[in-house]
């Protein structure tokens, strides 16, 4: 038996980072529906890139006070 397959890494976490993935598509689309006007659009999309932090940090905050 070589030595590739007995070193091979194997990682199996892409099902965490499609499902992210869709997240951020529709979190896009509804935050830029919801805009009235071509930066409130680019402000969705900025809104769409970090929405996971603020809800970490609401959680956070609801539990640890």
């Amino acid at each position: 038996m070589s030595d590739y397959k007995k070193d091979r890494n194997n990682v199996t976490n892409g099902g965490v980072g499609a499902f992210m993935f869709l997240a951020f598509i529709g979190a896009a689309v509804y935050f830029i529906s919801k805009a009235d006007g071509f930066w409130d659009g680019v402000l969705g999309f900025l809104k769409a890139l970090v929405w996971p932090a603020f809800l970490v940090y609401e959680v956070l905050h609801k539990l640890l006070g």
